[in-house]
């Protein structure tokens, strides 16, 4: 199984700290520290993903929460993978870290929380995702900086627990999916261009 950047850590420590409480014969703790290491390996995996057909693509898995003509927003719940994809090929226009609160990912105010903004310059336009954290650990992990060529569903970071990804919408494509509908980053094209 393929896991995600930087989360040797993660999963590292858990493994360590089971296995010492193991040698120790803490069972109690060893069991529920070999449960948090198993949760671990499952939350940071990165499958490869191929997309579905030609269209803008999910930056993110988990369920649409906003879908609007020029803007959409993915809530990542925990069983989800978390590492987020380009949506259309481009280069990395600026990334910009932003403070603000940690309110759980699924609500509506979840847009002021903590967050990175990313600006793609597309060959259809400017696109602007913003990785925003939710209300657990809040560590959001970026691998593109400015000047950097992306291509559609490349690994572009992660956002670790709750989380939700948003993405404007270029002119002139329309959506596919709306509220409440289940997408996979990487692979579901949800927004095509307007014939």
């Amino acid at each position: 199984m393929k896991l995600a950047r930087n989360s040797k850590v993660w999963i590292g420590t858990p493994l360590l700290t089971a296995s010492l409480m193991a040698w120790l014969r803490v069972w109690s703790v060893a069991i529920l520290v070999a449960a948090t290491f198993v949760f671990m390996v499952f939350f940071h995996r990165d499958p490869d993903r191929i997309p579905s057909g030609p269209g803008m693509i999910s930056p993110a898995d988990g369920r649409v929460v906003v879908a609007s003509p020029d803007m959409m927003a993915i809530f990542m719940n925990h069983h989800n993978v978390h590492v987020n994809r380009s949506p259309l090929e481009g280069q990395i226009k600026s990334v910009e870290h932003m403070s603000g609160g940690h309110v759980p990912a699924f609500l509506g105010s979840a847009h002021q929380n903590e967050q990175n903004r990313v600006v793609i310059d597309t060959p259809d336009g400017e696109i602007r995702l913003r990785q925003i954290s939710g209300f657990l650990v809040r560590r959001i992990v970026c691998y593109v900086v400015p000047g950097d060529r992306i291509k559609r569903g490349e690994r572009m970071g992660m956002i670790r627990f709750g989380s939700r990804v948003e993405i404007t919408i270029p002119e002139g494509y329309r959506l596919t999916v709306g509220r409440g509908d289940e997408v996979r980053a990487g692979e579901t094209v949800v927004a095509v261009k307007a014939s």
